[in-house]
């Protein structure tokens, strides 16, 4: 009996000793990097970030330079700096003042921004959480203008609204992004949605709540990282747009940033290099101001498309 007893003290010491520590009070085994391979690492990130940068800082750099340096100093710093180029470009070109291309190119991104987002996310609503017949055949046909060119659609585009009378106006840039036009948003919301549980929908249609009350308390809140994503996508190609903005503007004082770049080189004369070197780049600003503050929302919309609700 007693050497029973012993025994079981022994195995219960045993076992109390044999007990893993609080991981949380034990000290935290360190892997240690040999030093030469930190060094080889830090080299080698830090060539792959200046061999990234070094286009955005030679343009910064060449818009100081004088258009007698451009085509023979092909260096980084300019030989002799100037503001010319900024002042120049502040006086705008073609008896347009530059804060109307800013602000017409600012309408368009911000107008096509609202658009995009809101009938995007309608019609995704629509295609993840409505059944009706015929929803295979318009899903299948939406997907498939992805494949679709823009070019195959630009005469018909342009006859419409010139039959309308809207060309040199910003309607045919702004009126087919509130028609959910635009298919990658679409899909993209649509991927979202379907990942959100039923449950949630059925609860609220239990207490009286249509369609259109679901869509706005309950789906659009939980969407917000793949709203923030549609909003950045969008302003930034509505922002760069070029071919658009060509075709259906004339009028130098409803040209948007892109297109006055290209008053600043004609053919006929002689092209202000630093004229547009210094208009690009300030069109490359809010572009990139958008981008750094609005990046933490893009990281977290990709990073929750896989997610399950």
């Amino acid at each position: 009996m007693t050497t029973t007893s012993s025994f079981g003290e022994n195995a219960l010491t045993l076992t109390e000793n044999q007990v893993d520590p609080d991981p949380k009070t034990s000290p935290r085994r360190r892997v240690k990097r040999k030093t030469w391979q930190t060094v080889i690492w830090f080299v080698v990130l830090l060539a792959l970030t200046a061999i990234v940068l070094y286009p955005l800082v030679w343009l910064l750099m060449s818009t100081f330079k004088p258009n007698s340096e451009f085509g023979s100093n092909t260096g980084l710093l300019p030989n002799a700096p100037t503001i010319d180029n900024y002042v120049k470009v502040m006086e705008g070109i073609a008896g347009v003042p530059m804060w109307r291309f800013f602000a017409n190119s600012l309408l368009i991104a911000v107008g096509s921004v609202i658009g995009t987002v809101l009938s995007s996310a309608l019609a995704a609503y629509a295609f993840a959480r409505i059944h009706f017949k015929g929803l295979g055949i318009l899903f299948a046909a939406m997907i498939g203008t992805l494949l679709l060119p823009f070019h195959v659609v630009i005469i018909p585009q342009y006859i419409i609204f010139n039959s309308l009378d809207l060309v040199d106006t910003f309607w045919p840039l702004l009126l087919p992004k509130f028609l959910a036009t635009e298919a990658f948003f679409v899909f993209l919301l649509v991927q979202f949605i379907r990942q959100m549980p039923r449950d949630m929908d059925e609860a609220a249609r239990i207490d009286g709540a249509g369609h259109l009350r679901i869509f706005w308390s309950i789906i659009l809140p939980l969407i917000k990282p793949a709203l923030i994503t549609c909003s950045i996508f969008a302003f930034i190609w509505a922002w760069n747009d070029f071919l658009g903005p060509l075709l259906y503007l004339t009028s130098p004082e409803n040209y948007p940033l892109p297109i006055a770049l290209r008053l600043y080189n004609d053919q006929t004369s002689t092209s202000d290099y630093g004229a547009t070197v210094t208009a690009s780049f300030i069109a490359l600003l809010p572009v990139l101001l958008f981008f750094l503050v609005f990046q933490r929302f893009l990281v977290d919309g990709v990073a929750t498309q896989g997610l399950k609700g």
